[in-house]
């Protein structure tokens, strides 16, 4: 069968033929029609993320849309090793299948799932977000941080505060649920930008927030916790979930009175800090929230044998590989 290949650690996809997949008693074939590209599938396939299972040569992606043997539409994740998403076929728990509203499309499915799920799971199953609440989403211009506004106010958020670099992508949030927008520009080239963005976060703290979800961490994310302590009144508890780090700045210098003189609550959102039963079924929430929340997503479509260029494409408008 036609497949997206990973010949060893590290190594991006390339097109090719790979053996077809014999279904089990406990897994099941599944046709695939669609699989985005995600930065979960990208670590996942190529052994870098912490759930990877390290068997190479495999096929790649994490997670997608196809049928059943007996027809049924399902979103399917976690494939049997070494058989991923991005191929004609690929082998699947049962488990790990959810079956897909009529109204949802396939690219539309295969795009909301993963940023879908990990904006639902931070806000939801970490978080515990009430009604009326202020939610930061620091890192909001990309897919999933535009996505998380969009969920966030469908959630009962009172306010939703969104923070990015691209100053004119943030002009468009307002559109879909953000109240404020605040811009940033960090590094060497920005000298005083850690001051001023500081500056910013803390009049917009003023009125208070009770949720910060993270999808950046790095210098931004040091910044907001700063903030945070040198802004929010006695006491008062701020859920600081970090969901993603798309700065690609592992590693911050996080100084110890910001945790003292603050009530912060730091803490993480995806596999293995949320159940897995919990997020796979955030998938299931998402597909039934999108009709009613008018849920958006960027897609730009692009065929399997397009892999290598869809693997380096940016992360948005959403990558979604058609078979």
């Amino acid at each position: 069968m036609k497949a997206a290949i990973i010949t060893a650690s590290g190594k991006s996809p390339v097109y090719g033929n790979f053996d077809e997949p014999t279904p089990t008693p406990e897994a099941e074939l599944i046709t695939v029609s669609a699989s985005a590209i995600s930065q979960f599938s990208r670590s996942r396939s190529s052994g870098a993320h912490y759930s990877s299972e390290g068997a190479f040569p495999s096929v790649a992606g994490a997670d997608g849309v196809g049928r059943t043997k007996d027809g049924r539409r399902v979103y399917f994740v976690l494939p049997e090793a070494p058989f991923g998403a991005l191929a004609e076929k690929s082998l699947v728990r049962a488990g790990r299948c959810i079956e897909i509203p009529d109204s949802l499309d396939d690219i539309t499915a295969a795009a909301l799932a993963n940023p879908g799920m990990s904006a639902w799971a931070a806000m939801v199953e970490r978080a515990a977000l009430q009604p009326g609440e202020t939610v930061l989403i620091n890192g909001a211009t990309g897919s999933a941080g535009r996505l998380a506004v969009q969920l966030a106010k469908h959630l009962g958020a009172g306010k939703v505060i969104a923070t990015g670099r691209n100053e004119a992508e943030l002009q468009e949030l307002p559109g879909l649920g953000a109240d404020a927008v605040i811009p940033f520009s960090l590094g060497a080239l920005h000298p005083f930008g850690t001051k001023e963005y500081e500056q910013r976060l803390r009049e917009s703290f003023k009125e208070g927030v009770n949720i910060v979800v993270d999808y950046l961490w790095g210098e931004s994310a040091k910044t907001i916790i700063v903030a945070i302590a040198k802004s929010v009144e006695d006491a008062t508890p701020i859920r600081f979930v970090h969901v993603g780090g798309a700065s690609r700045e592992d590693e911050i210098l996080l100084p110890g009175v910001a945790i003292r003189s603050s009530a912060i609550q730091l803490m993480g959102s995806g596999i293995k800090s949320v159940p897995f039963a919990k997020l796979f079924g955030a998938i299931d929430s998402i597909f039934q929230a999108a009709g009613p929340a008018k849920l958006q997503i960027a897609t730009q479509t692009m065929s399997l044998a397009q892999i290598e260029e869809a693997w380096e494409a940016p992360g948005k408008p959403r990558i979604v590989v058609t078979l």
